[in-house]
């Protein structure tokens, strides 16, 4: 009988092993949850630009947010809310060249040069996404209003020199921001793109929605002629979230993220509108 018992309880220990086993790997396969918001993402089919304008209206907002206007393949320029609905910027940023991000790790002759940057506007560098030179300039935007921004670039080979412009209405004039210059081999404006980010990444930050509309865009090609930015392509990051959306409305993109929004619109889709009027007549 004492044989027995003992086969017995080690039956029980190996049984319990393999119960401990199986939570563990339960645990182990029990996929991370995300601390953000899933980026989304419109990509404009364009010919090669000296000229980029595109307006955004913030329809919803939370503290970490980039609602991002005019993307290119050397850099972006849009409007964030950092800590909280007091406390706004517009950011443009332009990258050296390479894969570095380590900002102190570039030489100073592969360095983004500062051309110019009006006397509100902070400059500095800036790395972890790549590296390069960034300015900030701060603006009180508001839910629902228009903000246009525009990016000029003047190819100087093998360097660019991107000029970013917010439009403001109370002046009536395009305040000049910054102008950044960069190897790029001569290139002008490719890639165009605009996008919605959670960058707070607090967990708490995931269950909040964005929502923005961009739209009325429009490039000046490097033959000088106008066109409209009529398409989009809808892409959104690799986070394992599925409350994103995105449409057309009133001749504007719309993108949303987080909260209780509700997917609608697959990944991948070609969106489209069809213009009336070129925006910078003015």
């Amino acid at each position: 009988m004492k044989i027995e018992t003992g086969k017995i309880r080690a039956y029980r220990v190996i049984a319990a092993g393999l119960v401990v086993l199986t939570v563990a790997v339960a645990f182990a396969k029990e996929p991370k949850v995300p601390n953000a918001a899933r980026s989304v993402h419109l990509g404009f089919p364009a010919p090669d630009a000296t000229v980029f304008y595109n307006e955004v209206i913030v329809e919803e907002s939370a503290p970490g947010s980039y609602f991002m206007v005019c993307g290119f393949k050397h850099g972006y320029f849009g409007i964030q809310e950092l800590s909280g609905p007091e406390d706004k910027v517009v950011l443009f940023s332009i990258w050296d060249p390479g894969d570095q991000n380590d900002p102190n790790s570039v030489p100073a002759d592969r360095r983004v040069e500062v051309l110019y940057n009006d006397k509100d506007v902070r400059v500095g560098r800036f790395g972890n996404e790549g590296t390069g030179a960034q300015s900030f300039y701060k603006l009180k935007w508001k839910i629902g209003q228009t903000y246009r921004l525009c990016v000029k670039a003047s190819a100087e080979k093998p360097k660019t020199s991107f000029a970013a412009y917010l439009w403001l209405d109370e002046l009536n004039e395009w305040k000049h921001l910054a102008t950044f210059r960069t190897q790029t081999g001569g290139e002008p404006l490719r890639g165009l793109y605009s996008f919605l980010e959670d960058f707070r990444r607090d967990g708490r930050s995931a269950k909040q929605t964005r929502r923005a509309t961009f739209g009325n865009g429009w490039v000046q090609t490097t033959n000088g002629d106008w066109v409209a930015l009529t398409k989009a392509r809808f892409t959104g990051d690799g986070t394992t979230l599925d409350n994103i959306d995105a449409g057309v409305k009133d001749r504007h993109f719309w993108l949303a993220t987080g909260g209780d929004v509700q997917n609608h619109m697959p990944l991948k889709s070609i969106l489209s509108w069809t213009p009336v009027a070129l925006p910078l007549s003015r």
